[in-house]
């Protein structure tokens, strides 16, 4: 008899030797600093800051930064590993890519070795946790139209304007600042860091609150004659800005999919679980066709998610992720997830709706997942441009 092939666990491929040892590291961070604290941190809007200090102290903050600024020295397969750990934990809560992804790369690639020496170090440490004040009440997706103002008085710039919708909005120490420097357009758009503790005329805002993600700090933000010294301008000169976000914004797009996988395949797990457990007419429900087809058909979603997901990794890793190809990524492993998520929710029937289940609170986090780092509809526009 031939020997019949059992099926293996999928591993991805920039998944090996250290990365894989990040993983685990990042894996039992979550399960010990975060996951059991997640009630706590959606009632009060906001991790704690010990868990940016814990996260820090384990090494796993900046992680893609070099060695000499005080990151890991890896690569963005060490980071994409943290990013799916937090997913497959459930968490919804720190916000790591913002800081780590995001911010602390606009410094690496855009700052002067002063900037990078004077607050990298603070980043990966967790003393210090960043943010971008990009999207305002009347902009969205549409930068282009930016309308907070940054003029210059003697070494200063002066700030006036507001932002919302802004991650790490309560404990962040250091805020790049998207504003307007010159005339309209995107020429006149530049990126300021600003480090706000105690800065005159820097608000922060109400807390939003949010369908999902209750535990992360999103708020908004407010500049009112906010002086910064020109010497935080990111760039060697004025109105670089919208072309930073241009060039970053695949990096942002990726980490995102890398969560909506991640999300996703946990849900695969935990629907899984569940049906194998609840019973209804006297059998486990697991036994039922339409249980059976449903988790074949999302464990398959799921994995040409994975498969699509890891190419562009790659691709990333390897210097040649484009826009078109990272928009593609964001969207649609973004519908993906939501979709995947809505179908392992019905298979918990009215216990799924319930929030101490981990299925509802990964369906309430899920949806804003086709809205921010530009919507998916604006993905497919990107898309479109490149036919």
């Amino acid at each position: 008899m031939p020997e019949i092939l059992q099926p293996q666990p999928y591993v991805s491929p920039w998944m090996k030797d250290e990365v894989s040892d990040v993983a685990d590291l990042a894996r039992t961070f979550f399960s010990r600093e975060v996951t059991p604290h997640q009630e706590r941190f959606a009632e009060q809007h906001q991790v704690d800051k010990e868990t940016w200090l814990a996260a820090g102290a384990a090494g796993l903050l900046c992680i893609s930064i070099p060695e000499e600024y005080g990151g890991g020295g890896g690569s963005f397969a060490h980071e994409a590993a943290v990013i799916w750990e937090q997913g497959r934990s459930g968490d919804d809560a720190l916000g790591y890519s913002v800081h780590s992804s995001i911010v602390a790369h606009y410094l690496l690639t855009y700052g002067s070795e002063e900037q990078k020496q004077k607050w990298l170090p603070k980043m990966a440490s967790g003393e210090l946790i960043g943010a971008v004040a990009m999207t305002e009440p009347g902009t969205g997706s549409d930068l282009q139209n930016i309308k907070t103002t940054a003029k210059r008085d003697g070494d200063d710039y002066v700030i006036n304007g507001s932002k919302t919708f802004i991650t790490n909005s309560s404990h962040a120490g250091l805020v790049v600042v998207v504003a307007r420097t010159g005339g309209s357009g995107a020429q006149g758009i530049s990126l300021i860091v600003a480090e706000v503790d105690g800065l005159d005329g820097f608000e922060r805002g109400r807390v939003l609150h949010k369908i999902g993600m209750h535990g992360q700090d999103t708020r908004e933000l407010s500049f009112t004659d906010m002086r910064v010294p020109v010497a935080n301008l990111l760039g060697e000169e004025e109105g670089q800005g919208f072309y930073q976000l241009m060039a970053q914004l695949p990096q942002e797009r990726l980490a995102i999919a890398v969560g909506a996988v991640a999300s996703a395949d946990l849900a695969v797990d935990l629907a899984t679980s569940y049906t194998k457990e609840r019973t209804a007419f006297g059998k486990p429900i697991s036994t039922f066709q339409n249980t059976r087809f449903t988790l074949a058909e999302v464990s398959t979603d799921v994995l040409a998610a994975r498969t699509f997901l890891d190419f562009c990794i790659g691709l990333h890793i390897d210097g040649r992720l484009d826009a078109a190809t990272a928009s593609r990524a964001k969207y649609w492993t973004t519908d993906v997830q939501c979709d995947v998520i809505d179908r392992c929710l019905q298979l918990f029937g009215g216990y799924g709706y319930m929030m101490e289940y981990p299925i509802a609170r990964l369906y309430a986090a899920a949806r804003v997942q086709k809205i921010y780092g530009g919507t998916n509809e604006i993905m497919k526009e990107l898309i479109s441009r490149t036919l």
